[in-house]
C-alpha cells in the first residue's frame, strides 16, 4: 500500500476517534448532570481508577506503552472535566515547578490551575470554594516529609481524596553550552541531589540559590553564560532550552503530592488511609496506639510526629495506613484506637497509587 493510501487511512480513522470522543464527552456530560442532581461531585476519583484499570487490561496487544495509553485518556477524561465544571485546581507554586507537573499528571491540561505561593494558601482557597481541589507535597523519597503540609491538617476541615506519585527528573536548562555555562540557578535542595553530575560536568559553576526551580529557569533565561536545574516543564513556560535531562545522582527519587477537597472518596478495595491523632501523656501511650493495627492485621505506610505548638512536648502522630474507612477491619482499629487518643481525625481515605 503506498503512501497516500496509508495516510487515507488514517485520515479515516481520525474522524471515526473524533466522533467517538465526542459520543464518550456527551455520556460523562449525562453522568455529570445526574451528578448535580444527587449531590454529587463532578470528579470522582474512584471512578479514576476504575477507568485507568479497565483501559490497561486491554493492553496486552497494544504497540503503545501503558503509560503513553494512561496519558491519552487522562487528556481526554481532562477535557471532558473542562466541558462538564470548568474545574479549577490550585496548587503550591509559582508555574512549572513538580507540583505543578504532578497537577497535571492528575488532572490534565484542560482544567483551570491556580499557582499560589504557599501551602496554607493552597487550603484556604479550596476552602474557601475558589479552587475544586488543591495540590500539595506531602513527602519525598530523599528528603522525607513536608512538614507544612502536616501541620495545615490539625485545623483544616479538608479530605484527602487522591495522591500523585510523581519522579523527579531534573535537566540543566540554559541558552548557552555546555562549555559556556558560568552559574548555575536552583534550590538549595536540587544541588544536593545533582551534587556528582555538577561535580564531573560544571565543576567550576557557581551555585547560586533560588526560591523555586521555576525561579531559576526564569533567570537563567535571561542571562548569558547561565543554567538552571529545573524540571523540563520549565522549557516550555520560559524561553530556554533543555541541554541535558535527567542529570540527578540518583534515579530512585520520587514526591508524593497529596490532592485535597472538600469530600472524601468512595471505596475501591485497594484504598489507602490517612488519620491524624495525638495520644494521652503516659507511660505506653505510643504502644498502645500500635496494637489495633496489630490486632487486625493493618500495614501501616507512614508514621510522622509533630509537635502540636499548643503544649510543650505534645505531639501529633501522623499514619497512612493500607486499607478504607469503611472496611470493617479499619472501622474496628480506628474505634480501639479512639480509645486511647486525646484526639483523632479521619483525613481520607483515597485510591492507593503504587
Amino acid at each position: 500500500m503506498n503512501l497516500k493510501k496509508l495516510r487515507s487511512k488514517i485520515d479515516c480513522i481520525d474522524r471515526k476517534l473524533v466522533a467517538l470522543i465526542h459520543e464518550r464527552t456527551q455520556l460523562a456530560l449525562d453522568i455529570g448532570h445526574q451528578k448535580i442532581k444527587q449531590g454529587q461531585n463532578i470528579y470522582s476519583p474512584e471512578r479514576e481508577m476504575n477507568v485507568y484499570e479497565n483501559i490497561l487490561a486491554h493492553t496486552k496487544d497494544s504497540l503503545l506503552p501503558r503509560g503513553s495509553l494512561k496519558a491519552i485518556f487522562r487528556e481526554i477524561m481532562s477535557a471532558a472535566l473542562a466541558v462538564e465544571k470548568g474545574l479549577r485546581v490550585a496548587y503550591l507554586g509559582p508555574m512549572a515547578t513538580f507540583t505543578h507537573q504532578a497537577s497535571i499528571q492528575k488532572f490534565g491540561a484542560s482544567v483551570e490551575y491556580v499557582p499560589l505561593e504557599n501551602i496554607s494558601d493552597v487550603f484556604f482557597e479550596v476552602e474557601k470554594g475558589r479552587a475544586d481541589y488543591g495540590v500539595v507535597p506531602i513527602e519525598n523519597s530523599t528528603d522525607g516529609a513536608v512538614t507544612h503540609t502536616l501541620d495545615m491538617f490539625i485545623d483544616s476541615d479538608l479530605k484527602i481524596c487522591s495522591e500523585v506519585l510523581l519522579k523527579i527528573n531534573h535537566s540543566l536548562l540554559s541558552n548557552s553550552s555546555l562549555n559556556q555555562i558560568k552559574k548555575v540557578y536552583s534550590k538549595p535542595e536540587v544541588f544536593g541531589q545533582c551534587r556528582l553530575w555538577l561535580k564531573e560536568h560544571l565543576p567550576h559553576a557557581d551555585q547560586i540559590s533560588a526560591s523555586s526551580t521555576s525561579r531559576a529557569a526564569e533567570v537563567a533565561s535571561k542571562e548569558k553564560g547561565a543554567a538552571a536545574l529545573a524540571s523540563s516543564l520549565a522549557a516550555q513556560y520560559y524561553p530556554i532550552r533543555i541541554q541535558r535531562e535527567g542529570v540527578e545522582d540518583f534515579q530512585t527519587n520520587v514526591t508524593r503530592f497529596l490532592i485535597v477537597g472538600t469530600h472524601a472518596a468512595k471505596r475501591t478495595g485497594r484504598d489507602k488511609t490517612s488519620i491524624l491523632f495525638s495520644v494521652r501523656d503516659k507511660v505506653g501511650a505510643l504502644y498502645e496506639m500500635l496494637v489495633p493495627f496489630k490486632k487486625h492485621h493493618i500495614n501501616l505506610t507512614k508514621i510522622e510526629s509533630r509537635p502540636s505548638k499548643k503544649k510543650a512536648w505534645e505531639y501529633y502522630f501522623y499514619i497512612d495506613l493500607i486499607g478504607h474507612q469503611d472496611d470493617a477491619h479499619v472501622k474496628s482499629a480506628l474505634k480501639s484506637l479512639e480509645k486511647h487518643c486525646h484526639f483523632l481525625k479521619i483525613l481520607g481515605s483515597y485510591p492507593f497509587n503504587k
